[in-house]
């Protein structure tokens, strides 16, 4: 008996069905049986289903003589399912790579509840990717009750998500003893979802994104135009009458009775669903409903307020609230226009006094804290400085927080801002300074950059149009012309920035600061980091950091599936994950990353605020093509190189060098590659040490330990130190090749 009996109902969807079946068929997890129900459909999805039947046995093919429905179709497959677990999966839907192994692992975790949730991403047509904005909740669920599961009651914010079918599996014996079937009509999950949720004793979450719910252009049902959205009140008169016949589920009636009004009135406000001249009708079918239902001493506010009055009512309230809204947005322009009027004489007038030559003002990734290069500059000025003041720029109060206690700071755009920014003599940044930060005679723009360049920057980004998406060059360009000074960890970065950013600038060769605790580390260097995390001390720490990808929107790419990763390397070895930070916020941790590091499978360490200390932690290094490995040569520890996808990263992103030639350690092209040069210890012999080495003295260049007191000592207090030192290096005015022998 399998496992998961996955039911897809197919009607007119030829064109995405083999993407849905490959997504279920090529899952790591294979203890499935796939029951496919052709409902009559006009196109080729019955070819389609008998040519996959004909290759995979896990494969059943139901053929029906008329179109019943998606509901019916589901029930129509049901009877054929052997699976412990059904999960309904529509045919334009995909299962995301790993799902059921996620899945099934985290049923056995919560000993097979009667459901389990899941999490979702929407991908639309146009390339984009959503998460689901309420996954909170799945964590919040897992974490709030002990056992992992619980009932409706116990949780009620579960019903809060959307009430669909296909972002849950159900135990078939579940299902069975309560004889669960689909009504036929449109909103069929809705008296589904609803009885099944309130009737299971047993219901788990997983914060995972296991299912693409694909937003398609045109053709889904739901967005057709059509009196068929009339459905939506039989819905849930069947799941009124469910509960009526329940009289211990009768304290759920208010909730069910505000959940109607705000559905139908959501269908009643897209202009795309009901015909313009059927909505008075359909308001008014809604209002006698919401009347009948409502129970006794339910208060009624807000929007729902509405279908206590005439659908004549609901016009001129959804008239006043656009124009409400059109006020707002031209108060709002007011408002703006005043800000940035009042800014700019704030800023006219602190400009016309004198610099202070003791200020300094730091940012680093877009005003987000004290971190990289800007915060060991600030920690060395401190300490060899105390006259000079530092003051940080944040974005908003949330990042100000997280400054250490005592840090002097300034929030973006605010009077002090414009005051601070007005008379520094220093500026010290990552990226660059917004804009209308005018730069004043005298001041200095000291920019220290992210790490060494492998992948294309700035102005040679101009010919790689999906790398460049939103991103101005010349405006750019504009912005970095305000640099004095542009700090260098060697030869290598000093000839791509000139090359990159064609501005009249000084290369100083300093060293990267934020490198010198990786120059100067102890032995136990990284012993908090796996107390914190609760890391064997005798274990061998993997850190795996992969870069973004230019030739995906959003710029994730699976590359590693990292569960079997963890396995893979074997018992005395630990699993560390750092994404990319432009990753951080998006899908990518949902689709698996945020449950690993819950099952301790690995650790997540992508919100670390200082990479140096997961560096420290690590004993090897795995990454694509990111500049980590440049920073993490320092410590003298080996690094493999993944390039499984080389090509495509080069034509889309452009490198500098091919990093597969000259790398700092072995490499590998495929998984397998990968897993081997683990297993046979190939990934810390001679040959990765020799190339360690040769990558080490090129690109470790300037980095001695005193990056940091460099800066400090020569661009902000004018002194000088011993070798290796500042080497000035202006910008040619024509040709890059002069910088070689600068």
């Amino acid at each position: 008996m399998p496992r998961f009996s996955v039911i897809v109902p197919c009607f007119k969807v030829q064109g995405f069905l083999r993407e849905c079946l490959d997504s279920v068929l090529e899952q790591s997890y294979p203890d499935l049986e796939l029951i496919a129900v052709n409902d009559c459909s006009p196109d080729g999805c019955g070819a389609i289903l008998d040519e996959y039947a004909a290759r995979d046995p896990r494969v059943k093919v139901l053929h029906l003589p008329e179109n019943v429905g998606l509901g019916r179709a589901r029930n129509a497959g049901m009877p054929l399912a052997t699976g412990d677990f059904l999960f309904f999966l529509d045919s334009d839907d995909t299962l995301t790579p790993g799902a059921l192994r996620a899945i099934a692992d985290r049923l056995e975790e919560t000993g097979d509840p009667d459901v389990l949730v899941f999490d979702y991403a929407r991908t639309y047509w146009w390339g984009g990717t959503r998460r689901n904005v309420l996954a909170h909740v799945l964590a919040e669920a897992g974490d709030t009750h002990g056992s992992g599961t619980f009932t409706a009651a116990e949780h009620p914010q579960i019903l809060d998500l959307l009430m669909v079918v296909w972002n849950k599996v159900y135990r078939r014996d579940f299902v069975a003893e309560h004889d669960f079937r689909f009504p036929p009509g449109y909103y069929e999950d809705t008296p589904w979802t609803f009885p099944v949720m309130l009737s299971a004793e047993r219901i788990a979450t997983l914060d995972r994104i296991c299912l693409n719910y694909r937003q398609r252009r045109q053709g889904n049902i739901l967005s057709t135009t059509s009196r068929k959205h009339f459905d939506i009140h039989d819905q849930y008169e069947r799941v009124f009458a469910f509960v009526a016949a329940r009289p211990h589920l009768a304290g759920w009636l208010p909730f069910l009775h505000r959940k109607m009004g705000e559905h139908c009135l959501d269908i009643l406000a897209k202009p795309d669903r009901l015909p313009p001249s059927d909505k008075g009708e359909f308001f008014r079918r809604t209002a006698a409903m919401f009347r009948g239902h409502r129970p006794e001493g339910a208060s009624v506010s807000g929007e729902l307020a509405l279908l206590n009055g005439t659908y004549a009512t609901y016009l001129a309230a959804r008239q006043a609230g656009r124009g409400v809204q059109e006020l707002s947005r031209r108060a709002g322009q007011v408002r703006r226009s005043a800000a940035a009027r009042m800014k700019r004489g704030l800023s006219a007038v602190h400009s016309r006094r004198p610099l202070d030559g003791n200020l300094v003002v730091y940012s680093a990734f877009s005003h987000r804290g004290m971190l990289g290069d800007p915060a060991a500059v600030y920690r060395a000025a401190r300490e060899i400085a105390p006259q000079l003041r530092g003051v940080w720029v944040v974005r908003d109060e949330e990042h100000a927080a997280q400054l250490p206690p005592g840090t002097e700071h300034v929030l973006l755009g605010s009077p002090r801002y414009l005051e601070m920014t007005a008379r520094a003599k220093f500026f010290v940044n990552n990226v660059n300074w917004p804009g209308a930060l005018a730069k004043r005679p005298g001041s200095v723009h000291i920019h220290t950059h992210q790490g060494t360049p492998l992948k294309y920057m700035g102005a040679d980004l101009l010919d790689k149009p999906g790398a460049r998406h939103n991103l101005d060059v010349p405006q750019m360009l504009r912005r970095s012309d305000r640099w004095d000074h542009s700090l260098v960890a060697n030869r290598h970065s000093e000839l791509v920035w000139g090359r990159a950013y064609p501005c009249h600038f000084a290369s100083a060769r300093t060293g990267s600061p934020r490198n010198d605790v990786l120059v100067r580390a102890v032995p136990d260097a990284g012993a908090e980091f796996r107390a914190r995390h609760g890391i064997p001390a005798d274990h061998t720490v993997v850190l795996y950091a992969p870069t973004r990808r230019d030739y995906r929107r959003g710029g994730l790419v699976d590359r590693v599936d990292l569960a079997r990763f963890a396995a893979d390397l074997g018992e005395g070895h630990t699993l560390v994950v750092r994404l990319h930070p432009s990753l951080a916020t998006g899908p990518a941790r949902g689709l698996g990353l945020s449950d690993l590091h819950r099952r301790g499978v690995v650790v997540d360490a992508t919100d670390e605020p200082h990479v140096e200390e997961v560096m420290l932690a690590s004993d090897v290094l795995v990454t694509d093509y990111s500049a980590l490995m440049f920073d993490y040569a320092n410590l003298d520890r080996p690094i493999v190189v993944h390039a499984d996808d080389l090509a495509a990263f080069t034509a889309s992103r452009g490198t500098y060098f091919d990093i597969t030639a000259e790398p700092p350690g072995q490499v590998s092209c495929s998984y397998r590659e990968l897993t081997w040069l683990f297993a046979s210890g190939a990934w810390r012999d001679g040959e990765s040490a020799r190339l360690r080495a040769a990558f080490r003295e090129r690109f470790c260049e300037f980095d001695d330990g005193r990056a940091a007191e460099r800066v400090v000592r020569t661009l902000l207090l004018g002194e000088s130190l011993p070798e290796p030192g500042v080497a000035w290096v202006p910008r040619p005015s024509a040709g890059h090749d002069a910088l070689a022998s600068a």
